[in-house]
């Protein structure tokens, strides 16, 4: 946030803020900081110019657990910048947590979903090292970029591995049927983000 020219980091980012957030006992105070948080991190990082910013975004799973994330975020609607986040999130440990699984769930869902393939922008051939990549550059763009863009690419990276999920054998229809949920509510934020601006 910006205050007579000077920019600010957007929120700290220590475990005793989310372990505050998290240990409170009023849901509804719980949801509006879990908000305040949330804007403050999408908008906030936006105005702030700096480019450090972009990668404490990026790594704020690592640094504060994504279990602190999830107490905080993971109840809120998928059509709010902190239910947004909390997908963002997710999807990012996910694929750090079994990059070898992902690229072949990718690979195996890029040939029939051409047009989601290229909005990801994954590296071909979409290896371990390239999803890790292609998924730190979409939290990147939190910072940097368009909202929309963010939660277009992150949907888009979605839909393709539901496609390979779809397609390998022995995954089950619910896993297939999660991944496209995922893809879905991403895809509907970023035209939310569009039309109004998600609060």
């Amino acid at each position: 946030m910006s205050e007579g020219g000077r920019h600010h980091r957007p929120i700290a980012r220590t475990a005793d803020f989310f372990d505050a957030l998290a240990s409170g006992t009023d849901p509804e105070l719980l949801r509006e900081a879990a908000d305040r948080a949330a804007t403050l991190l999408v908008r906030g990082a936006r105005e702030s110019n700096d480019s450090a910013v972009a990668d404490r975004l990026v790594h704020l799973a690592d640094t504060e657990g994504i279990e602190a994330i999830a107490e905080v975020w993971s109840g809120s609607a998928p059509d709010s910048l902190a239910g947004c986040l909390w997908r963002l999130y997710l999807l990012r440990s996910w694929v750090y947590a079994d990059p070898s699984a992902v690229a072949r769930e990718f690979e195996a869902g890029r040939g029939a979903a051409q047009v989601a393939r290229v909005v990801a922008g994954v590296a071909d051939p979409p290896g371990p090292d390239e999803l890790r990549s292609m998924i730190d550059s979409v939290l990147r763009g939190i910072a940097a970029g368009d909202f929309a863009d963010v939660l277009f690419r992150a949907a888009a990276f979605a839909r393709v591995v539901a496609t390979g999920r779809a397609a390998l054998p022995g995954t089950s229809d619910d896993g297939v049927r999660r991944m496209l949920g995922l893809a879905e509510q991403l895809e509907t934020a970023g035209h939310v983000e569009l039309e109004r601006g998600l609060g």
